[in-house]
């Protein structure tokens, strides 16, 4: 009902706390990791964002929020509707900074126009601007916090080491998204591209994530994230992502046990 005044000063650009009303948390009594709560009420009253604060960040915390950045874009982008051209031009435009910035930020750590931008883009990415017109999906961040939950893994590189995974086996439900964003985010041509062949364009795009992710070391798999999940665990990953969810995820696919059990068989 409600909530004292909160103000943020975040150290690190990723998550979009400072301007969202949502929260995670790990339950350690079963090791559940869980969107707590979900309010205007806590979202903060004010932030200072201040670039040079995430200066002394490791490379690899800096490039895991760039890649949280981006799928809090994505996971609104991937819809299977009708969307808002103006909506798709400014998700569009957030991932294309992002993408090039954190290349950047691999060789050049202390460049503050880079930071900066991440920074703002962070913001902008999670405060529902995005998702203008949408029905969020959110399946990959769902499926990465069973893995955070169980392994203590870094959630940006969570999420890179799944999406790809999760791509390839929902993008028939909707084969002209991915191909759009292809084209608009990493310039793939698909000019000429017809139905019949979109499934190139469409794994060519995946492809251009996951090559992106590989040159800022974020990985794309989860041996490369460095955890090799059992077949039991994975059983038991998939059934607490979809407990008290009415047995489902995700609205771009709605995804079952079974199907987020088989998205991470094949992102080993």
């Amino acid at each position: 009902k409600d909530c004292l005044p909160i103000a943020a000063i975040p150290t690190i650009a990723a998550s979009g706390s400072e301007m969202s009303g949502s929260c995670v948390i790990t339950n350690e009594d079963g090791w559940l990791k869980r969107g707590s709560t979900r309010s205007d009420l806590c979202r903060p009253r004010f932030a200072l964002l201040n670039p040079r604060l995430t200066y002394t960040l490791p490379q690899y915390q800096t490039e895991s929020g760039c890649v949280d950045i981006l799928l809090h874009t994505m996971e609104r982008y991937f819809v299977n509707l009708e969307t808002m051209e103006i909506t798709d031009s400014i998700s569009e435009s957030l991932m294309q900074t992002v993408i090039y910035n954190a290349r950047i930020l691999m060789k050049e750590p202390g460049n503050y126009n880079a930071r900066a931008e991440v920074m703002w883009a962070g913001s902008l990415s999670h405060n529902g601007l995005t998702g203008a017109g949408r029905v969020s999906d959110f399946a990959t961040h769902k499926i990465e916090h069973e893995l955070g939950g169980m392994f203590d893994v870094t959630h940006g590189a969570g999420l890179a080491a799944v999406w790809g995974s999760w791509a390839r086996y929902v993008y028939k439900t909707n084969p002209g998204r991915f191909a759009q964003f292809g084209e608009k985010v990493f310039g793939i041509d698909a000019s000429q591209t017809s139905d019949s062949d979109i499934t190139d364009t469409v794994l060519a795009s995946i492809i251009a994530w996951e090559t992106w992710c590989h040159s800022i070391d974020m990985p794309t798999t989860l041996t490369e994230l460095g955890i090799y999940p059992t077949d039991a665990q994975i059983e038991e990953m998939a059934e607490k992502c979809v407990f008290g969810r009415n047995g489902h995820i995700g609205f771009f696919q709605p995804l079952t046990k079974e199907d987020i059990v088989a998205i991470l068989q094949m992102a080993k």
